[in-house]
C-alpha cells in the first residue's frame, strides 16, 4: 500500500496510522483500568490540541531550518527569553517585545550560520547558552515575579465557539508557513538551497538571505510559542522551553522532512505534531516518567537519522 505513495506522502500516511494505533492503544488501556474512554471525547482532544499548539508553532519554525539541512538548538531559551521579557515589559508592548526578541535571535543565528559559516548546531547551541545567561542575569537567578498579560491569557486560555484560541493561532501560523513554502519565491528558494546550496547560489538565489530568513522564522515562531505558553502558565519561568526542543525536531522528522534538507511538506509536520502530542498524552496516562519520554523522542530521532542518513539529497 505504501509503495504506491510518493516519498513525501509515505511518512504522512505512516504517521497517520501511528496516530490511530496510539488512540486505540490508549483507549484500550483506559477502558481496562478505569472503564472510561476519555481519549475519544471531543473535549479531551481539544484540550490536547490546545496544549499541542505551543509545540506545533515551534515545529513550524523548526521545519524551515531543517529544510535547509540546518538545526536550531536555541529554541528553548528563545521561547523562555521571549516570555520572560514580554512579561517584564507588560502592557500593550508585551507581544511586540516577544517578537522583537525572536527577531533579534533569528538574525544573530542566521548571520552566524550564513556569513560566519559556523555549523548551525554549534552556533545555535551557543546562542541558547547566552540567552540562558542573560535571563539569569535579568532575574538574579530567581523566578520572575511578573505575571501574564491579559492578551497572553486570552490567546492561550480563552475559547471562541468552544474552540481554544490557541488552536486558531496555531492554524494561522500553519497557513502562513504552508503558503510561504508552496506559493512564494522564498519558499522555493528554501527547497533549492536545502537540496544543493552551491547550485542554488550559482542559479542566482541569494542563499545567505534565505538562511537568515529561515532562522528568523524559526525564532519568531519560538517567541510566539513562548508568549502563548506564558499565558497558559499565567507567568513566565526559567527553563519553560526545555521540553519543546526534542519533540519539535521529532515532529518535523516524523512528518517526513528530510533531515539533510531539500524535501518535506508542512502537512507532514502537522501530522507529526499531533502524533507527538497524542503519544505524550498516552504516556502520561500510563504514568511514563519524563526520562522515558525523552528516551523515546531521542530513539525516534536517531532511527530517522539512520534512515535519512543513507539517502542522498534530492534535487529540485
Amino acid at each position: 500500500m505504501f509503495a504506491r505513495l510518493s516519498p513525501e506522502d509515505r511518512p504522512i500516511a505512516i504517521a497517520a496510522l501511528f496516530i490511530v494505533a496510539i488512540l486505540l492503544a490508549g483507549t484500550a488501556y483506559t477502558v481496562s483500568t478505569s472503564g472510561t474512554v476519555p481519549l475519544l471525547s471531543p473535549g479531551y482532544l481539544l484540550q490536547q490540541l490546545q496544549t499541542g499548539a505551543f509545540l506545533g508553532i515551534c515545529a513550524a519554525g523548526m521545519m524551515m531550518v531543517i529544510l535547509l539541512g540546518h538545526i536550531d538548538l536555541s529554541i528553548p531559551w528563545t521561547l523562555a527569553a521571549a516570555g520572560m521579557t514580554a512579561t517584564a515589559i507588560g502592557g500593550d508592548l508585551a507581544l511586540p517585545t516577544a517578537l522583537a526578541v525572536g527577531l533579534a535571535v533569528g538574525l544573530v543565528n542566521g548571520f552566524g550560520v550564513a556569513y560566519l559559516r559556523i555549523p548551525s548546531m554549534i552556533f545555535t547551541l551557543g546562542v541558547d547558552t547566552v540567552l540562558r545567561g542573560l535571563m539569569v542575569a535579568q532575574t538574579g537567578g530567581f523566578a520572575p515575579q511578573d505575571r501574564a498579560t491579559p492578551l497572553m491569557l486570552f490567546l492561550a486560555k480563552d475559547r471562541i465557539l468552544g474552540i481554544p484560541v490557541a488552536i486558531f493561532v496555531w492554524a494561522a501560523v500553519s497557513v502562513a508557513i504552508s503558503v510561504i513554502l508552496t506559493r512564494t519565491a522564498f519558499g522555493r528558494s528554501i527547497y533549492a538551497t536545502g537540496s544543493r546550496e552551491a547550485a542554488a547560489y550559482l542559479s542566482g538565489i541569494r542563499t545567505r538571505r534565505v538562511i537568515i530568513g529561515a532562522f528568523v522564522t524559526s525564532s519568531l515562531c519560538a517567541a510566539l510559542a513562548g508568549f502563548l505558553l506564558t499565558g497558559y502558565s499565567a507567568k513566565a519561568y526559567q527553563g519553560m522551553g526545555n521540553a519543546f526542543l526534542l519533540p519539535a525536531i521529532a515532529a518535523v522528522v516524523l512528518g517526513g522532512t528530510h533531515i539533510l534538507g531539500g524535501r518535506g511538506r508542512y502537512a507532514g509536520t502537522l501530522v507529526g505534531v499531533i502524533l507527538i502530542v497524542l503519544l505524550n498524552s498516552v504516556l502520561s496516562i500510563m504514568q511514563m516518567p519524563e526520562a522515558g519520554r525523552q528516551i523515546i523522542y531521542g530513539a525516534v530521532i536517531i532511527g530517522m537519522l539512520l534512515v535519512y542518513g543513507r539517502n542522498t539529497r534530492v534535487t529540485s
